[in-house]
């Protein structure tokens, strides 16, 4: 099964490593290098196969080569998950981080990793011992420390960008919109959105984080599973992936799809599902760049906080290519955003 998806797979190169002690698979996939480095995230997550992680991997690190290169950044793709039996705590977490870093390290500076799902700025810390070849650790240990609020400021700006395309305004004052994850990027976004006029409603596994986010920003709660049902402008999921599929988007009730989750769309014709039924959807590497454009302004290409904050205010203006783009070619904004991105990493592949 390993064989048959790598092989169907249009990456580099895929690094795995079986950790005994912990009983866990690490997996890095690099996935091109064609403008830089590959650059991904290091998520760490229960799974029920270990093909199911190696699946992962395959199809985040391909969308990490798509987001670096609509973000304009001198790096690949990659993404490297740790298929943990249950997630580690204390010592064992340590040592299973110090042990990836080994394999990370082993790559020579072909794949560079931050946090993702479950690994935080403090894990970075860990990783950054035994390995340079890491971003996103803490301001004391040298790094930039959390992009979720960029990322979030980046999304804001790209809602801002879909609104007007779809409504004439970029005002989200007045406008409901649903927020589904109410976690780090996601709370973020909240308090960006009720702060410029929106009528929020939130939905989140953690019933508890729901309710804290709603308090703070006055919003209504949702059940995850209803949250598709409500009526709303504009519906931005910021949780897990795969979430826009043939069994949800039927139930969508809204005019427009922007949010900060990775890899929204369950297959690629759910692009065409939400356009057949006029839902304008922000592609998701589009959007969420502001966590790469932090990482690699701040740790690598020595952007001032002026510049971040230009660079994040400038995903709205590549929504908006991406958004003309694909009226004048009639296709999806998905289509459009593929086709600058390919050409992108095509260029840089020409001979010079």
């Amino acid at each position: 099964m390993f064989e048959e998806l790598i092989r169907g797979w249009d990456g580099e190169f895929v690094a795995a490593r079986f950790d005994a002690s912990s009983s866990t698979w690490m997996f890095v996939g690099v996935h091109s290098t064609a403008l830089g480095p590959g650059f991904g995230g290091t998520r760490m997550k229960v799974y029920a196969t270990p093909e199911e992680a190696l699946g992962d991997v395959l199809r985040l690190s391909a969308a990490m080569t798509l987001k670096n290169a609509m973000a304009d950044l001198p790096f690949g793709g990659g993404k490297s998950v740790l298929a943990v039996p249950a997630i580690p705590e204390g010592d064992a977490r340590t040592e299973l981080l110090r042990r990836y870093a080994e394999l990370v390290a082993s790559l020579a500076g072909s794949y560079v990793t931050a946090c993702d799902m479950n690994t935080t700025e403090g894990d970075m810390d860990v990783v950054g011992e035994r390995c340079p070849y890491v971003m996103g650790r803490s301001a004391a240990a040298g790094g930039s420390g959390t992009s979720a609020p960029d990322t979030a400021i980046g999304v804001f700006h790209g809602i801002r960008a879909t609104l007007a395309h779809a409504f004439g305004s970029d005002d989200p004052s007045g406008r409901t919109i649903v927020v589904e994850g109410t976690g780090a990027v996601g709370g973020s976004l909240c308090d960006l959105l009720a702060d410029a006029g929106a009528k929020l409603v939130v939905s989140d596994i953690d019933p508890e984080r729901a309710r804290a986010v709603a308090d703070r920003v006055d919003a209504d709660v949702v059940d995850p599973e209803d949250a598709f049902d409500r009526s709303c402008d504009l519906f931005s999921p910021c949780a897990t992936g795969a979430v826009l599929n043939a069994d949800t988007i039927p139930r969508l009730r809204c005019r427009v799809v922007a949010g900060a989750a990775n890899n929204q769309l369950a297959t690629p014709v759910d692009a065409d599902r939400l356009s057949a039924a006029g839902i304008l959807y922000a592609p998701d590497y589009v959007v969420n760049a502001g966590g790469v454009l932090h990482l690699a302004g701040y740790e690598r290409l020595g952007w001032t906080p002026e510049h971040v904050s230009m660079r994040l205010a400038g995903i709205g203006d590549t929504l908006t290519q991406v958004f003309v783009a694909a009226d004048h070619h009639g296709v999806t904004p998905e289509a459009a955003a593929y086709r600058i991105a390919s050409e992108r990493i095509a260029a840089a592949r020409e001979p010079r």
